[in-house]
């Protein structure tokens, strides 16, 4: 016989073997009753799992291209069926061939198709699956008599509702896809798929190392993989739930926008600027409800920081924790308070929105080796966050800043007015250049002193803001300039020609070797008590007030022109008036006419009601052709006759408007 008659002769074995195979499932198909499958089924589910389905349905064999028995309106209940826990359109169980031929019913894999699983807890935290539970363990107890059976459980297109009596509202998982390795022989359990919840799809994968320890509360390897286009989170340690829930392992969580993250987990919004990537790994310790934190190593929009937390997940949510970092970038957070609006003249009318501030609580130490917050760039800085019943507070316990230091609190929160917001804090010792343009960005003034800000206000918006502010401020320095002008300059020559006019006086410095300034701030109202100016050449007085609604001056002042030679010092009054971002100085103009020669005649004319030979007079002395040099000669300056080119004959009264 050739070897290609003996390979004939086994395929025609083979064939009619399978052959008969098939007839044999066909006639099986016919022989085995309908209620003997749905017994078979009903039992070895309820030997391998412990739960018994009520199957409501009608029954449909199918050979090909597996064997298997598809059960129509499943379902799965504590309690006799008066606490639905898993109702299914349609449950599948797949057959495994070798056993039928021999006409038994061993079920390979089980698939259920569009079921809806519900997960309802009452009030005092026990659930519909309560029950189910209990016999899913009573099942897997070891015994010597259990034999392997199917060991995989397939979710098509199901539904998850988790419904809490202690909540607001029910939650609901859709489009639930997964494939379950059930520990038929093995201790270990296995889950793998995938769902959308909250229109974001979610793969995720969870792993116990000891399923009837996990079912129990006892301890068990726990692993639990979600990863979302919002959010990433991965937890690897040990869980049981005896008697509270405890889990210990490592905790990975990533995003790409926090933000986004947290309105899909549930926030509607969240206040202040930031929040993008943010990523977080620690040593995590769950317990009662608390989260505890340990080797935290956390970013969030690029600020990197280590150090603990703890986290209080049950009833009102708050955060504790201690971190530190190398250097901080808080711009972020800053950059989304809107002060002006569109045109930049005015403060913003919009409503301020704080939502969220009043969802959790925070109480947070913070230290870093450096701080950026705008254009201000602070050292080495201890500090607090304290948010509480919507409002938030912090506190600088101590910080290097602009060469001295800097102190206080800052609050701002939801109040019955609107928007509440208070300062309280003092700069020692700082240079005072970069203190004010940095934080207030003004860029008027030289020199190193002491500020101190203390305010208070509410409202609705911005500009309703500015109409409550009320408070005090103090600003005590040495040894620095009036950027922007030069008093001493424009002082000199008003001095000796104070009908020259002012000239360009905006440039230049004027030093000073003290200033002093009190204010007192009432329903937006800026009252200036006290400011004194004190220079090797110069004193300025200055008094009045100032809108912050309005954002305009309204200041009177006296500025002094100290000379070495003679007490005889030249005083000039002057007003400071208009928008704060350009303002006028304007020297008294009936004090320039009394210190002015040519104008002497027409005063002492108007005090005698004859004026016309003085108009004549001046006019002569402000339009004559330039004379040549007088002799040196030891009369008084004052007496002498000014030139006419220091004079504006713009300036000068007309013969008609003097007489």
């Amino acid at each position: 016989m050739t070897a290609a008659t003996g390979l004939k002769r086994l395929a025609i074995a083979v064939t009619g073997v399978a052959a008969a195979a098939f007839a044999t499932l066909i006639g099986l198909s016919f022989l085995i009753p309908a209620a003997s499958i749905r017994d078979a089924v009903k039992k070895e589910i309820h030997d391998v799992t412990g739960l018994d389905p009520t199957l409501r349905g009608d029954i449909s064999v199918s050979l090909f291209p597996h064997a298997s028995v598809t059960f129509h309106n499943v379902l799965f209940a504590d309690n006799g069926g008066t606490q639905p826990a898993l109702d299914a359109d349609e449950m599948i169980a797949r057959l495994s061939y070798f056993p039928l031929l021999a006409g038994r019913i061993e079920i390979s894999d089980i698939t259920l198709v569009r079921p809806t699983i519900t997960i309802a807890f009452a009030q005092d935290g026990r659930s519909n699956w309560s029950g189910l539970t209990a016999s899913l363990a009573q099942a897997l107890q070891p015994t010597p008599s259990r034999s392997g059976s199917f060991s995989e459980i397939g979710i098509h297109d199901g539904t998850i509702v988790v419904r809490d009596a202690r909540a607001q509202g029910p939650e609901q998982i859709n489009n639930v896809d997964f494939e379950v390795a059930w520990p038929s022989i093995s201790r270990s359990f296995a889950a793998t798929g995938r769902f959308v919840w909250r229109d974001q799809p979610v793969e995720a994968s969870l792993t116990l190392s000891d399923f009837l320890a996990a079912l129990t509360g006892k301890n068990s390897g726990f692993k639990l993989r979600l990863a979302s286009q919002p959010l990433d989170f991965a937890f690897d340690g040990t869980a049981s739930n005896e008697p509270t829930l405890k889990m210990a392992g490592t905790l990975d969580v990533e995003s790409p926008s926090l933000r986004d993250a947290l309105r899909w987990t549930g926030k509607r919004r969240v206040p202040f600027g930031g929040f993008k990537r943010f990523a977080l790994r620690a040593q995590s310790d769950v317990n009662n409800g608390t989260v505890s934190l340990t080797n935290v190593n956390v970013e969030l929009d690029g600020n990197r920081a280590e150090g603990v937390l703890t986290l209080a997940t049950d009833g009102h949510r708050a955060v504790q924790g201690t971190l530190a970092a190398d250097s901080l970038d808080l711009t972020h957070y800053v950059s989304g308070a809107r002060l002006m609006a569109t045109n930049e003249r005015t403060w913003d009318r919009l409503p301020i929105a704080l939502d969220g501030l009043a969802d959790f609580n925070v109480d947070l130490r913070l230290s870093a080796a450096s701080i950026k917050i705008g254009n201000a760039q602070l050292g080495r800085t201890a500090a607090a966050a304290n948010m509480s019943g919507g409002k938030l507070k912090v506190t600088i316990g101590d910080s290097q800043a602009f060469g001295g230091s800097a102190t206080g609190t800052f609050g701002i929160g939801n109040g019955k007015d609107g928007i509440e917001v208070s300062s309280h804090v003092r700069f020692d010792d700082v240079d005072l250049g970069n203190c004010l343009s940095q934080i207030f960005g003004l860029h008027k003034l030289e020199g190193h002193g002491t500020l101190a800000l203390d305010v208070d206000g509410s409202g609705k918006s911005v500009w309703a803001l500015t109409h409550t502010l009320s408070g005090t401020a103090n600003l005590n320095a040495h040894n620095g300039a009036l950027i922007g002008i030069d008093v001493e300059q424009l002082l000199q020559r008003l001095e000796k020609r104070p009908l020259s006019g002012n000239g360009d006086f905006r440039t230049g410095r004027t030093p000073f070797d003290r200033l002093m300034l009190d204010v007192k701030i009432d329903q937006g109202v800026i009252s200036v008590q006290k400011l004194e100016f004190n220079g090797p050449a110069v004193k300025l007085r200055l008094a009045g007030e100032a809108s912050i609604p309005a954002r305009d001056l309204d200041l009177q002042g006296t500025a002094t022109l100290v000379s070495a030679n003679t007490t005889d010092d030249f005083a000039l009054p002057f007003t400071v008036q208009g928008p704060w971002d350009n303002p006028v100085p304007l020297p008294d103009a009936s004090s320039l006419i009394r210190h002015s020669n040519a104008a002497a005649p027409l005063l002492e004319a108007v005090k005698r009601h004859s004026a016309g030979d003085a108009v004549r007079s001046v006019i002569d002395q402000l339009f004559a052709a330039p004379a040549a040099a007088p002799p040196v000669t030891t009369k008084p300056a004052a007496a002498t006759a000014p030139a006419a080119s220091e004079y504006k004959p713009a300036a000068v009264p007309t013969p008609a408007t003097a007489q």
